[in-house]
């Protein structure tokens, strides 16, 4: 029971001395808390005033240099204005040389005017001249109307006072004289300037010679060498009476026949899936048999009967002849020769 007692009063000791302690721990971090908030206080006002103080430095500093850039460039106004008033752009020498361009222009527009009213009399000089000729001219074509002694003309009315200045015109004009007709060529001249034409019945043994002396018409025609050379061209049959009928046969035989020359491998292809197979590839039924490829396509699309055949070859299929194509070298010419 004893040391059940003293291990109790240790045990509230040591709470006593904890919450003592703990209490001036407390109270000591806090006292620091409150010393280093004081202490942060003062070093940011020193650093806020120091801040403010160097803002107001450089304001300060600023609007001092913005001072002297003003009564620097008023210095620099005043010194150039002087300067260019005085040795560049004098005053007394600018007014005298515009006075001077003033007189300039007043001699210059004078000499204008002059030639002015100079080309304008030249201008009613020739308007003159030109009706004065076309007057004249006028004149010598109704050299007719001139009054005779016997019959007064248009222009020398006798109910009129004094005659009609073109009266006194046609006395002073010349007559026209006569011009010669032209003597017309008769229509045999030109008809034997024409080149020679031949019958519709014959044809020309060689290639006419062009027209001599005579111009191209006008207009979008085309030479007549070429003209000619286009109307007796030889006949040139079409596609279809130039190939024979069993030329597609022929030319499938050809082809297998230059297949079969060319050929440079003839073992069998196998594919790619069965490269590790020992074996060929098998095609299909219906496109071989045990005696080789078939034809297909071309024979087992239709049934042949041999025995219904009534001669001893194929049935060949061909389309009506066209009779103009019958006739070919015995009515056409060939190069201008009648074959």
């Amino acid at each position: 029971a004893v040391d059940e007692y003293r291990k109790a009063e240790h045990n509230a000791a040591v709470q006593i001395q904890s919450w003592f302690r703990g209490c001036r721990v407390r109270a000591y971090i806090r006292y620091l808390n409150k010393m280093m908030i004081n202490i942060q206080k003062w070093w940011r006002g020193y650093q806020g005033r120091k801040h403010f103080r160097k803002m107001v430095e450089t304001a300060y500093f600023i609007m001092k240099m913005n001072f002297y850039n003003e009564m620097a460039v008023r210095i620099q106004k005043r010194w150039r204005g002087y300067y260019i008033r005085k040795y560049i752009h004098n005053y007394y020498a600018l007014k005298k040389y515009l006075e001077a361009i003033s007189v300039n222009n007043e001699i210059v527009r004078k000499e204008l005017e002059e030639f002015a009213e100079m080309k304008e009399k030249e201008k009613e000089k020739k308007d003159l001249e030109r009706e004065e000729k076309k007057k004249d001219h006028q004149a010598r074509k109704m050299h007719y109307l001139l009054s005779t002694e016997q019959m007064a003309g248009v222009y020398n009315s006798p109910f009129r006072q004094s005659p009609d200045p073109m009266e006194v015109r046609l006395r002073k004009a010349r007559p026209f004289s006569h011009r010669q007709q032209q003597i017309k060529k008769h229509l045999t001249d030109e008809i034997s300037d024409w080149p020679t034409c031949t019958s519709a019945l014959t044809f020309p043994t060689m290639k006419p010679l062009p027209p001599i002396g005579r111009q191209k018409p006008q207009g979008p025609f085309r030479d007549t060498a070429e003209v000619m050379q286009q109307r007796y061209k030889p006949l040139e049959p079409t596609l279809r009476v130039a190939t024979s009928i069993n030329s597609l046969e022929k030319a499938r035989e050809e082809i297998k026949r230059e297949e079969w020359r060319n050929r440079i491998n003839d073992n069998k292809f196998l594919p790619f899936s069965s490269c590790h197979k020992n074996q060929e590839y098998d095609p299909l039924i219906h496109t071989s048999s045990k005696y080789g490829q078939m034809t297909y396509g071309i024979k087992h699309f239709r049934e042949e009967h041999h025995e219904k055949w009534v001669a001893n070859k194929n049935f060949e299929t061909v389309l009506p002849s066209i009779d103009l194509f019958d006739k070919f070298g015995q009515t056409y010419s060939k190069t201008g020769q009648i074959v």
